[in-house]
Formats: C-alpha cells, structure tokens, sequence
C-alpha cells in the first residue's frame, strides 16, 4: 500500500498541535537534564526544529515525541562533550517567597541530579522522572538496556552516597519494566 504524503498544511496543523500539547512536558524533561531553564528551553527549540525537519518521515504522529526526546537526549549529551560550562557559585541563596514544603525537596533533588554525569542523570531521569521502562529509556539513550542499566546504577549509587538526605530507596527495580522511584520508593507501575 502506497501511502500517499499528507498536504503541507495538514502536516504543519499536525505538527503545531504536537507542539502545543507536548513542549510543557519536553520543557520540563529539559530542565531536569540541563539544570537551567534557559537552557532546557533552548534544547526543547532545537529539538524540535529537527522534529519538523523529519515529520514528513515519522508516518505517525505517535512516533514525533520519542523522536523529539531522543533527539534532545542526543542533543544534550553532544553539547556536554563540546563544552563544560563552570559553575559560578552565588554569594547568597535566593529568598524564598511563600512556604512551599515540597520546594526544599525540588531543590536539592534538582542539586544531586546535576551532580551527575550527563549520561548518568539522562538515565536516571529518563527512568524516574519520565518513568519510561528500561527498553524505552535505553532505545531513547541509543543504548542497550545493559548500558542503561549500569549508568541508572552508578547514578543512584552516587546520589546515595553524595545525598543521604534524600533517604533514597534501598529497593532496587526488580524486573527490565519495574518502575519503583528510587527517590521515594513508590511504584509507578
């Protein structure tokens, strides 16, 4: 069956509700790897603009966000190896605004994950926050699932180790597709 290509404007109506329904959760996805809004939004366009480059290709619609996380995934991790950005630490921390009880909890989760190696946080993210299964997280990394594996490992490992304060969970995920968070210790089955 010859399938013939959807006209540009249906193509473009289609790939600009993608945008609009998607890019708060990629936003989010791109902080979490990047550590700055700034940052994560810019790898959100970038990714995205090679989304739309391949649309014509993905067939489904359903295909363009693995495409578009695997594309900012590979996109980070390229930008890591070009440059290191130093950290410049500020001479105070910020206020807080309004009591926010889970906002010391967002921060220093947010600390340790950037206390990771790239390739380490992508994994660790990728399975706990994005709670993609071992077989997703890996096909979006371009990695076998044993690579995910040991990258996941040594990223909680270190977090342990480096955050104790986090009182992250000593249960492992015990099958290829579990999904217990290892930084509260629910399933998100």
């Amino acid at each position: 069956m010859n399938r013939q290509p959807a006209p540009p404007s249906t193509r473009l109506s289609e790939f600009e509700e993608f945008v609009r329904a998607r890019s708060g959760a990629l936003t989010a996805s791109a902080f979490l790897l990047t550590g700055d809004r700034g940052l994560g939004e810019d790898l959100v366009q970038e990714a995205l603009a090679r989304t739309w480059r391949a649309w014509r290709r993905l067939h489904r619609v359903e295909n363009a966000e693995a495409y578009t996380r695997r594309t900012m995934y590979h996109l980070h991790v390229s930008r890591w190896r070009r440059t290191k950005v130093a950290e410049v630490p500020a001479e105070a921390a910020p206020e807080p605004g309004e009591e926010d009880p889970d906002a010391a909890l967002r921060l220093a989760v947010h600390a340790a994950l950037l206390s990771l190696p790239a390739r380490q946080r992508a994994a660790v993210v990728l399975r706990y926050f994005e709670d993609l299964t071992e077989t997703a997280a890996a096909e979006t990394l371009g990695c076998p699932v044993s690579t995910l594996r040991a990258r996941t490992q040594r990223g909680l490992k270190r977090l342990r180790r480096r955050f104790p304060e986090l009182r992250l969970s000593d249960a492992e995920p015990s099958g290829p597709d579990s999904r217990v968070h290892p930084l509260r210790g629910e399933s998100h089955a």
